[in-house]
This record gives C-alpha cells, structure tokens and sequence, in this order.
C-alpha cells in the first residue's frame, strides 16, 4: 500500500509540478499540500486523470491556527472508488484572500464551501451563493475561530410580550465568572444552586 501512495504521490507532484507544494503518507492515506490559486487545476487533474479517478467528493472541513500568518488550512477529502484509495488536499488561506471554489469539477462543493465560510470566515472566489449557512441572520463572529469567545456575543430568547425572539447581549451568571477552571477538583468556596439540599 505505501509503495503504491508512494508511486501515487510521484505520479501527482510530477504532472502537476509547482502547484504541489508537499506531500505526506499518513495512517494509510496521500496528503497533498496545493498552491492555493491552483486548487481547482489540482482538483481538476484528481478527478480525470486516470492514475487517480479521485471522482467522490467527501467533505471539506477547516483549521485555524491564529500565530500563522496564513491562519486557515481548508482541507478536501477525496475518495476513489475506481483504486479504492482516499486523498487528502490542503490549501492554507488568510482572511482576505479568497480561495477559488472548485464547484465546477465537484457541485457537491457548494454547501461544504458555504459552511467553511460561515464558521471560519474563509473566501471563495466564484462561488454563485457565498452566504452564511448554519448561523442566524445578522450573527456576528465565525464561531469555528480560535478566538470566537466561548459564550458567543449574543444569546437569544422568545419574548412573550414582543411575541417574538429578541436577541440580548450575553449575560453570565457569577457562579460561570468565578469558576475555578485551575483546581475543579478542591470544589468551590460558594454554595452552588441546588447544594443546599444535598445537606438536608
């Protein structure tokens, strides 16, 4: 199996040159690392060449690493039902500079693209519908980032008198401020709600 990834990695990083920036053998599967501008040409050349035949488009998922200047890894994972082999492709990506949509060589794309933007924050150039898709309207924030605060920075609740949801700035209980994340174990100097009746 290593020899044929191995023959694989070769065969990719020959044909399709300084579009391939790395490659690895990892648990049993070929890593590639692409040029960002060329994303769609590597795609391209995965699913029709016939050494790959890389035609099922899995899923696309993100990273974010913060102290890189390129904070974003956007990850495609392909699978070949023809050599029954997957492939895993990564492009790293900024803020502000869009990756390009690869939609035209796999429409199944266009939700995973959409996904990645709403929850990391991630462009894409050429994308016919690059709107948010699992958060609310209006949501502020990608909440897949790093530095998304881990309360959000809105809460939302139904408001009987207005007769509709309202959208309210977060408010923490003091029991969630003072919680000693150091020592859980020692227990809390303050009663939480609900211990008093463990004592009767």
């Amino acid at each position: 199996m290593s020899d044929m990834l191995k023959a694989l990695s070769a065969h990719i990083a020959d044909r399709l040159g300084p579009a391939i920036l790395a490659s690895a053998i990892s648990h049993g599967e070929l890593a590639i690392e692409a040029e960002p501008a060329q994303i769609a040409t590597v795609m391209r050349f995965l699913h029709d060449d016939a050494e790959c035949r890389f035609v099922c488009f899995i899923d696309i998922c993100g990273a974010d690493y913060p102290e890189r200047e390129k904070r974003f890894d956007v990850v495609y994972h392909l699978l070949s039902p023809y050599k029954n082999q997957r492939i895993r492709v990564k492009v790293k990506a900024d803020e502000m500079t869009p990756v390009p949509s690869v939609i035209e060589v796999f429409p199944a794309a266009d939700w995973f693209e959409r996904e990645t933007f709403d929850l990391y924050g991630v462009l894409f150039s050429g994308h016919p519908d690059l709107r948010r898709i699992l958060t609310d309207y209006g949501f502020a924030g990608h909440p897949l980032r790093k530095d998304f605060p881990l309360t959000g920075h809105v809460e939302v609740r139904y408001d009987d008198e207005q007769k509709r949801v309202v959208y309210e700035p977060v408010k923490l209980v003091q029991e969630f401020r003072k919680f000693d994340y150091l020592s859980p174990w020692e227990g809390t100097d303050y009663i939480l709600p609900g211990d008093e009746k463990a004592k009767s």
